[in-house]
């Protein structure tokens, strides 16, 4: 990054009130379903969690279980549904990732989700729901893993995600960019992992981009892939309709490459008119900063 300021940007809680001590919180998996051997890591989140005061609530179909058929789009969405009717539960972390999640999609009661006011939290494949949930029923949803808190980064993430729910702090959510293209964009966030927001391209859950910031990072793909992901992008009009892109981390090709050849390939098919920034704080790092999307936001260089 050779060019602009370094700068700042903090999407905060909004009117969307804190937490409580002693509220619950539902531990969903939408996605693909975890690992035997991931138990520990979801116990040593549990003890986290509850040492915060935050009472975690696990979905009954996070684990593969060899005995048994996977569930179902319509069974994993009937799952979901459950914690969103549920009055005792005040926040949904899905711990997942991987492909399926948009299999639930046609299954989900949008209504019943607009009325909840509860935000959903996930990343990676979960942009198809919350990019879903957002367009559907206008909530706010959040592109971060909660799993961060028992990473590599862990005492880090947890200090800045209690104060963030608890007392509406501004750390988890602010992070530091650069722009690559123009000075300036404001808008109101939309996007995610661009494989799996793609996913949603011609379909009802597809978010309307006009003057909205886009945001795209990824973990997998190399240089042909992120020029699969940018065409179709530009093939869509995406370009055209948003106020600006904002670049998270694109794990594969910046360890192969650089993180300057993806904001080359970005500049060459997004054209020189949108503004773009590129952050190095959001994406599927257990270093990763919180997105609220759906949240107005304000860049400038």
């Amino acid at each position: 990054m050779k060019t602009a300021q370094q700068k700042d940007i903090y999407l905060g809680m909004g009117e969307s009130r804190s937490m409580k001590k002693g509220e619950k919180a539902a531990i969903v998996c939408c996605s693909n379903q975890r690992s035997q051997s991931e138990r520990g890591t979801l116990k040593r989140l549990d003890q986290v969690l509850r040492s915060m005061g935050v009472i975690p609530v696990f979905s009954d179909r996070i684990y593969k279980d060899p005995e048994e058929r996977r569930p179902t789009g319509k069974e994993r969405a009937g799952e979901l549904m459950k914690f969103y009717q549920d009055d005792s539960i005040r926040e949904i972390f899905d711990i997942s990732g991987g492909d399926i999640a948009n299999e639930i999609l046609p299954y989900l009661d949008y209504e019943a989700i607009a009325d909840s006011g509860k935000r959903f939290w996930g990343y990676s494949d979960l942009t198809t729901v919350i990019n879903a949930i957002q367009h559907r029923t206008g909530n706010e949803a959040v592109l971060y893993q909660v799993k961060n808190l028992v990473g590599a980064h862990g005492e880090t993430q947890q200090n800045a995600f209690e104060q963030y729910l608890f007392q509406g702090s501004e750390e988890l959510t602010r992070f530091s960019y650069q722009f690559i293209q123009k000075s300036s964009m404001e808008g109101v966030t939309a996007g995610g992992n661009i494989r799996c927001l793609l996913k949603l391209a011609g379909t009802a859950y597809w978010p309307d981009l006009r003057g909205k910031i886009l945001i795209l990072e990824a973990l997998g793909g190399k240089r042909e892939q992120l020029i699969t992901y940018l065409s179709q992008l530009k093939q869509l009009g995406a370009f055209e309709q948003a106020a600006g892109i904002l670049l998270g981390t694109f794990t594969t090709i910046e360890k192969e490459e650089s993180a300057e050849a993806v904001c080359q390939l970005v500049r060459y098919f997004a054209g020189s008119e949108i503004p773009v920034a590129k952050t190095q704080e959001v994406g599927h790092g257990e270093d990763s900063k919180a997105v609220v999307m759906g949240r107005y936001m304000e860049l400038a260089g």
